[in-house]
């Protein structure tokens, strides 16, 4: 495994020139772009079967997700993640009307009142990265989250499948990988469907 520094570096690198191919595309685009993947996943067999689904409410270069959380609602229990200090709650989604700004990024997120559930109670994760490759690697933008987030399942039988989603440009040869990464079950892009192992 290569030495922590170089890793560091190397992501950095990997953060700076996919956020400089963001930049270059505007948002109506980012938007455009969105639909034929998230048409992909809401078509895949393990997102027809899930029921408890942890989704994300996109910001401007992430892969838009809006739409698809409103529309799913209507026949799953979606959910969505709040900030907490180092962690992340998991909380369900009633509604646009009921979201309030988060403190860390001003993301909309649910209120103190929505329904907190487990990450063990969720049958599939829908996850956002900066960068994933097709062995599964994903690498976000730093702050650990998500590894720590799916670190607390103690039961691995109770992992909840998750699903990384991005655009094309996004999809690297390689991720530099720690220790605590978690691997992705698959990656939904513009133009294809990877299914890991």
């Amino acid at each position: 495994m290569q030495p922590k520094e170089d890793i560091i570096l190397i992501k950095k690198s990997i953060r700076k020139e996919i956020s400089a191919l963001k930049k270059e595309i505007p948002l109506e685009k980012k938007i455009e772009r969105s639909a034929p993947i998230i048409d992909k996943l809401e078509k895949y067999p393990e997102f027809i079967k899930a029921q408890n689904i942890l989704f994300y409410w996109s910001m401007n270069d992430e892969v838009h997700t809006h739409i698809a959380v409103q529309r799913c609602a209507a026949h799953k229990n979606i959910f969505l993640p709040v900030v907490d200090g180092e962690d992340l709650l998991i909380k369900r989604f009633n509604g646009v009307e009921t979201l309030v700004a988060g403190e860390s990024f001003a993301i909309p997120e649910p209120s103190v009142e929505a329904e907190e559930t487990l990450i063990e109670n969720i049958d599939l994760v829908v996850v956002p990265g900066v960068a994933f490759d097709r062995h599964g690697g994903r690498m976000g933008r730093g702050k650990g989250f998500y590894d720590r987030m799916f670190s607390k399942v103690t039961n691995k039988e109770q992992t909840p499948i998750k699903i990384g989603v991005c655009f094309d440009f996004q999809l690297i040869n390689l991720v530099p990988k720690e220790p605590h990464d978690e691997l992705m079950n698959t990656i939904i892009t513009e133009s294809e469907i990877i299914e890991i192992g």
